[in-house]
């Protein structure tokens, strides 16, 4: 099993440049990947995506790349109508309060709008750098992912085996609880007749409520949907969905067990099988 819940984190430094990868997941019913990246390094999220996308099936995954550049080189350019317009502005002005206008080149350049300063970035370079750090980072996510799954499957066939315990204290009773039906009719009938006791009738009517109130039937199909949760968990590495519907199946037939037994051992049975099967769905809700 693979949890979806994980966190990992790289830093890197070079010439000029240092960068940091964080990648952090919970659980999420579909895999959904927030990318967050600088603005001018938006055109690598479909890459990024797809090295996160590979290795999560399911989960919410957060992925956070910083970098920062020293010395990068920077492209300058003069808006000239801008600074013109800035000039005019203010002669006038001196010219209206009379005052002298003492106008100069570092004055106008802090005007917003009359500089337009941009870091020149080479893209195929960054993405060099870039790409074997969260290569690393997202080799360090999935590890964690797969250890945190590892107690978590433990902990999930505890659970299951508690079940399959309980479930051979309830199949015990199997035999137990067809005698009671049967004494219970015939106790009817000698109230009713007295000791003229039709033992076919009350054969028939042994036959009709075994089979409405026997639990054979659902002990066999618990126990079958027991073995099929073992055999998905160890032949699947994301067996999330196909666990939470056995659930369900499971948690059906624990129910109709209980509601057909008046047996002490049996409902106390069923109440620990309940209890270790809603661990087993509270485990789940962090696998994939």
């Amino acid at each position: 099993m693979i949890s979806m819940t994980g966190f990992a984190y790289r830093e890197w430094a070079g010439d000029n440049i240092s960068l940091s990868v964080e990648i952090k997941g919970c659980n999420n019913r579909f895999l959904e990947l927030q990318v967050y990246l600088p603005p001018w390094l938006s055109y690598m999220e479909p890459k990024v995506r797809g090295i996160i996308g590979g290795i999560c099936g399911r989960g919410k995954v957060e992925v956070a790349i910083r970098i920062k550049e020293i010395n990068a080189p920077l492209n300058v350019t003069v808006n000239t109508s801008a600074a013109r317009a800035y000039m005019n502005v203010l002669s006038a002005l001196a010219v209206d309060l009379g005052i002298d206008a003492h106008l100069s080149v570092p004055v106008l350049t802090g005007m917003e709008g009359v500089l337009d300063v941009e870091k020149k970035h080479d893209e195929q370079r960054y993405w060099s750098v870039i790409e074997p750090v969260l290569q690393e980072t997202a080799s360090l996510f999935k590890a964690e992912r797969v250890r945190e799954g590892k107690h978590t499957e433990e902990d999930i066939l505890n659970s299951i085996s508690v079940i399959e315990s309980a479930l051979q204290t309830v199949s015990s009773h199997i035999g137990e609880l067809e005698n009671s039906i049967k004494e219970n009719i015939k106790t009817r009938f000698k109230e009713i007749s007295g000791d003229a006791i039709d033992e076919n009738r009350i054969l028939a009517e042994t036959a009709v409520l075994l089979m409405k109130y026997t639990i054979s039937e659902e002990v066999s199909r618990l126990s079958a949907h027991l073995a099929e949760f073992r055999a998905e968990a160890a032949r699947n590495e994301r067996p999330g969905k196909k666990l939470d519907f056995l659930c369900q199946e499971i948690n059906r037939e624990i129910n109709t067990i209980g509601s057909k037994s008046a047996i002490l051992e049996v409902s106390r049975a069923v109440v620990e099988m309940k209890e270790s099967l809603e661990n087993v769905r509270e485990q789940l809700r962090n696998v994939e």
